[in-house]
């Protein structure tokens, strides 16, 4: 049994956490695949826009407590490298020069939480619940916490991280923590039509572009950011689907990305 399924259709590769016995937990194989899985989209021409999505009522109940267990008995090193295993996951999708927009159809917590937040969009159902749980088992919220400290700032992330709390769907929306929340019944409806909205009116290229420039700039000062924006800008003018959106608008001619 595969962990992770991956599909396409219509340019919308879906990459679905398939270990619904296990509420999709997290296990060293699991990230895996799922890092093999973001691989495979990331170098597929039929692919424009993923989804990433969960079977069953929850969508990841973070990392599988059993097997952190067994990890207790590594070595540093080996613990380090299981860890490495998992940043690398989340950076992988931070990075992914592709759109990634999580389809959250039950509970994301701790790891499973971090995995929705990192996503470029995410959609949820109102019975959703969302937080970082660790620090109630001893455990820490270390490598999600790089990306949520970007996404939500040091007040909202302290808010989550030290508590430990559950939110609902509306208050995670609130945050920022998640984009939409959709009744359960019009989830797949509303990913679908976001995501081949995106396939249909948007250069895959500006949006790869505009996706890194987002993550490389909050690195700079003010005047090193802005020196690498004027350098994207030229560069992007020069880029095919510039030439051919700017010729397009001008001839009044409808743009097939």
């Amino acid at each position: 049994m595969n962990y992770v399924n991956y599909e396409v259709a219509d340019r919308i590769g879906t990459i679905t956490l398939n270990r619904p016995d296990k509420r999709n937990a997290l296990s060293g194989e699991m990230v895996v695949e799922l890092k093999s899985a973001l691989e495979r989209a990331a170098t597929d021409d039929d692919v424009k826009v993923v989804v990433l999505a969960a079977a069953g009522d929850a969508f990841c109940a973070g990392a599988d407590l059993a097997y952190l267990q067994q990890l207790q008995n590594n070595t540093y090193e080996e613990n380090l490298a299981d860890s490495a295993s998992l940043m690398a996951l989340f950076k992988m999708i931070y990075q992914l020069e592709k759109v990634v927009i999580a389809k959250v159809q039950g509970h994301a917590i701790a790891g499973g939480c971090g995995l929705a937040t990192v996503c470029d969009f995410s959609f949820t159902v109102p019975e959703a619940k969302f937080g970082y749980t660790e620090v109630r088992i001893g455990f820490i919220p270390a490598i999600v916490k790089v990306f949520l400290l970007r996404k939500l700032g040091e007040g909202k992330s302290k808010e989550l991280l030290l508590s430990g709390d559950l939110i609902d769907a509306e208050k995670a929306e609130a945050m920022g923590l998640i984009n939409w929340v959709v009744a359960s019944e019009e989830l797949d409806e509303k990913v679908g039509a976001f995501a081949a909205k995106l396939v249909a009116k948007n250069s895959g290229q500006s949006m790869a572009l505009t996706k890194r420039m987002i993550a490389e700039v909050q690195n700079l000062s003010l005047d090193d950011g802005l020196q690498h924006a004027a350098e994207q800008n030229a560069t992007a003018r020069a880029t095919e689907d510039c030439q051919k959106g700017i010729a397009a608008f001008l001839n009044k001619e409808k743009i097939s990305w």
